[in-house]
């Protein structure tokens, strides 16, 4: 039944994905503006992949076409993808914090002072920063809470896209 209504109007459900987005980005602008908690390199990064998934959802979310959708859907399901990986990735660092943490440099450092094919790497190997818990929410870091989040996402855009496929 619930999947049903997931599928039954893609564009609705596109549009309540992209405001789920919007509104928890506007959670971690109010963590980082109002509560002073500091986004680390892997937080960014996962920012960066809930703004894709907002926007592919938006945008596939206004189109009447089949063709349209699906591949906003598609790209929002990959970014998706990605934000869990580094959401997965930062909750396994903060259960298993290297020996000797560091804080290291913010992201923005982090490309400007090393070619690309360096500091990517060096944002998924995390800092201090990406190791500490500064906030939990029912026993969840926001790492925990971000996986969840990408992944009901990747999710319920895999079954759109599923059942789209289903409808040719």
């Amino acid at each position: 039944m619930v999947l049903n209504w997931i599928t039954s109007t893609p564009r609705r459900t596109l549009a309540l994905i992209a405001a789920a987005c919007v509104a928890l980005l506007a959670f971690g602008m109010y963590l980082q503006h109002v509560q002073g908690l500091e986004p680390c390199p892997m937080c960014i990064v996962q920012r960066y992949a809930l703004v894709l998934v907002a926007l592919s959802t938006g945008l596939a979310s206004l189109g009447r076409r089949s063709a349209w959708w699906k591949t906003w859907s598609l790209l929002a399901t990959v970014a998706a993808g990605l934000g869990a990986f580094v959401a997965a990735r930062q909750s396994w660092l903060q259960w298993n914090p290297p020996e000797f943490a560091s804080c290291g440099r913010d992201l923005y450092g982090m490309i400007e002072n090393y070619p690309i094919s360096r500091a990517i790497p060096m944002i998924f190997r995390g800092s201090g920063d990406c190791t500490a818990v500064d906030w939990t929410f029912l026993g969840g870091t926001i790492a925990n809470w971000s996986f969840l989040w990408f992944v009901g996402f990747a999710l319920v855009l895999l079954a759109l896209l599923c059942k789209g496929a289903q409808r040719r």
